[in-house]
């Protein structure tokens, strides 16, 4: 993508201003957060977050804080959280990725650069609509958006298997269904557990039937749609 000549982006907010804030995000937020691999800073130039959000939230994309996503329940992450989860998934040029929860579509964005192909999920029709318009505006061509519930797995019934399964959201535990459509040698990240804190973790598929876990930090987010009775049903 190349930078406009315009001294305006669309939100009317002065092009040196995005650069300067985007530059302190990085420097004192992403760095120092272990975050040094020049590929993934580089994408945040490339991959411009204050088009995945609503005008009036522009001044604050680059805040080292969730924002709401498009007046709903659901959050976009925090920069170095979003960056933190790229670089432990490390998606590759062959990859095909499974994102559960598309939000915003940024995360999904981040994932296509990288990968061959991203298809990501969401519960509620009003965000795949939102995600659709904030890639379209970023001329995204491998990412595809999807109305549905893939918390416990994506169309199993069809044998897809995936490279790379992202969960931009927490869930009280990681479903088998999921796993299973991990290819062997695949990675997964999800955030696990129950406020007031949740565990951000790496599942690796080392085998059909081993798979090997990391947790990388703690942290809390909003939860993704479960049933209550799995809810209920969870033991600590």
């Amino acid at each position: 993508m190349t930078a406009s000549l315009n001294p305006l982006n669309q939100n009317d907010t002065p092009v040196w201003s995005i650069l300067s804030a985007r530059h302190k995000m990085i420097e004192q937020q992403i760095r120092p957060w272990g975050i040094s691999e020049t590929k993934y800073l580089d994408a945040l130039e490339i991959v411009k977050r204050e088009l995945f959000v609503d005008e009036s939230q522009v001044p604050l994309v680059f805040s080292d804080l969730q924002l709401p996503i498009h007046g709903s329940q659901e959050v976009m992450m925090e920069p170095k959280v979003e960056i933190r989860v790229l670089q432990a998934l490390a998606p590759s040029g062959k990859d095909e990725v499974l994102e559960v929860g598309t939000g915003s579509g940024y995360m999904a964005a981040l994932l296509g650069y990288f990968s061959k192909t991203v298809k990501t999920v969401d519960i509620h029709p009003e965000l795949v609509d939102f995600a659709l318009s904030n890639l379209n505006k970023c001329r995204i061509p491998n990412v595809r958006a999807e109305v549905g519930d893939a918390v416990k797995g994506w169309h199993i019934e069809s044998n897809q298997s995936f490279d790379v399964i992202c969960v931009s959201g927490a869930v009280v535990k990681i479903s088998e269904g999921l796993k299973s459509q991990l290819k062997i040698g695949g990675r997964l990240f999800a955030f696990v557990g129950q406020a007031p804190l949740m565990s951000a973790i790496l599942v690796k598929r080392i085998s059909h039937d081993y798979f090997q876990s990391q947790v990388l930090f703690e942290t809390l987010v909003p939860m993704l749609h479960l049933d209550q009775a799995e809810l209920s049903t969870f033991e600590f």
